[in-house]
């Protein structure tokens, strides 16, 4: 950090020196500092908001002492047994330190299998705010050439994703990039924003309307929590769809809805 450096510049630059969010996106810690201090308040108090906001939309989710390299050796010597089900089980262990991706274990299997059945050949998937879902590949059932493009905002994250898919022989990448700043641009036949379209609109409430509108994929798949962290359910799931379809019915989306336990999953189709 530079004493050039513009006051947003340096509120940056103190708050990636923080332990818990120096992994994360610089471009997303620029954009909610930007907008606390747009609010007139002093430095001290921004950095404290931004903080604060960067636990809810991000921290909360993800174990921050997720050892990222186990995981991968772990994935690693999984494969190299050549048994399928020993790499699924190296996954789920994995998918077990992320809140969103823990709660979805037990029904990971049916979810994919009922919501992409009837999708058709998938070349190109966009995964938003992906977290650890795309270790949830195995159980989608995709084909050898499909493209799996993913994106979050940790760069440790990132970087065991992109091992991960090396292991898992799957072509794509996943890429750092605060969506809320840079939508992806590709073309693609599915679109995942599983769980995150919440903290999305946390973020900037016309959010959930920008990726509907703006997204280029054919079909979506939007999923919403049915309970709190903490295994509240306070009505989320009916809330958050009655939102969604205020938003869907006036874009002529094709809609079906599928109820899991932990979740309520939409595919919508374009």
């Amino acid at each position: 950090m530079s004493c050039n450096d513009t006051p947003l510049e340096q509120m940056v630059g103190a708050i990636l020196t923080s332990p818990k969010y120096r992994a994360i996106s610089r471009d997303l810690v620029r954009r909610l500092c930007a907008q606390e201090l747009a609010k007139g308040v002093r430095p001290a108090v921004a950095i404290k908001a931004t903080k604060a906001k960067l636990h809810q939309v991000a921290g909360a989710y993800i174990d921050r002492r997720s050892d990222y390299n186990r995981w991968l050796e772990e994935l690693a010597d999984a494969r190299a047994s050549g048994c399928e089900d020993r790499f699924r089980e190296a996954c789920a262990r994995a998918m077990g330190c992320h809140a969103s991706s823990r709660e979805r274990l037990p029904y990971l299997a049916e979810m994919f299998a009922c919501v992409l059945a009837d999708v058709g050949p998938i070349g190109t998937v966009l995964d938003l705010a992906c977290g650890l879902n795309p270790l949830a590949i195995p159980w989608m059932q995709l084909g050898p050439t499909t493209q799996y493009l993913a994106y979050d905002v940790y760069h440790d994250l990132v970087e065991f994703l992109n091992g991960f898919m090396r292991l898992a022989g799957v072509r794509g990448q996943a890429a750092v990039r605060d969506v809320l700043s840079v939508l992806p641009n590709e073309q693609a036949d599915v679109a995942f924003v599983m769980k995150s379209m919440p903290c999305l609109e946390r973020q900037d409430g016309s959010a959930p309307a920008r990726i509907l509108d703006e997204l280029r994929a054919s079909r979506l798949v939007v999923s919403y929590p049915a309970r709190t962290l903490g295994g509240r359910n306070k009505g989320m799931a009916e809330n958050y769809e009655a939102r969604l379809m205020a938003l869907v019915t006036e874009r002529r989306f094709a809609v079906r809805r599928f109820r899991f336990p932990g979740e309520v999953v939409f595919l919508l189709s374009r």
